[in-house]
């Protein structure tokens, strides 16, 4: 499979469009087994094993996440939270054709709701883009939050 710069835009927005229709496990699928899903704690952070972070996630911890969001007991999502993410055309900004590995950036604005509370992130979002058995799938991802530095409440779904 050819791997063309529309592919990997199109996927990005079709990952957003899982997330905001809440098809978790749809999204949890595009993942590879060791990818990562990672949202920094401070501006240009560098390290997300010894420096504190918002999120960084490991498929096993990914999985937890969408079952708790999934569960029919979970009353802290009762009424269940939901997202809308505004994305910007994604930018192409590596293609390996030859190791079948891309990376993407993407700006946008996040909104998350629940009952009468909403919360405007803006972010930009770097993905890690792996062709696997001619399927495109997550390496990694990593999601910075414009004003990182600021206090944040319960980020419950997925920027």
């Amino acid at each position: 499979m050819t791997v063309t710069k529309d592919d990997l835009i199109d996927f990005i927005y079709e990952e957003v469009r899982m997330l905001d229709e809440g098809r978790y496990d749809e999204w949890l699928a595009l993942w590879l087994p060791d990818g990562h899903y990672w949202m920094p704690l401070d501006y240009k952070q560098t390290d997300p094993l010894n420096v504190t972070s918002l999120m960084y996630e490991d498929i096993f911890m990914l999985k937890l996440r969408v079952e708790r969001l999934n569960g029919a007991r979970t009353f802290s999502q009762k009424p269940k939270s939901r997202c809308h993410h505004v994305i910007q055309r994604p930018f192409v900004d590596e293609m390996n054709a030859e190791a079948g590995t891309f990376v993407t950036t993407t700006f946008m604005h996040y909104v998350e709701t629940r009952l009468d509370e909403q919360q405007l992130l803006a972010l930009t979002a770097r993905h890690e883009i792996s062709l696997v058995d001619g399927k495109l799938r997550i390496a990694n991802k990593r999601v910075d939050i414009v004003n990182c530095d600021a206090a944040f409440g319960n980020i419950q779904l997925l920027p």
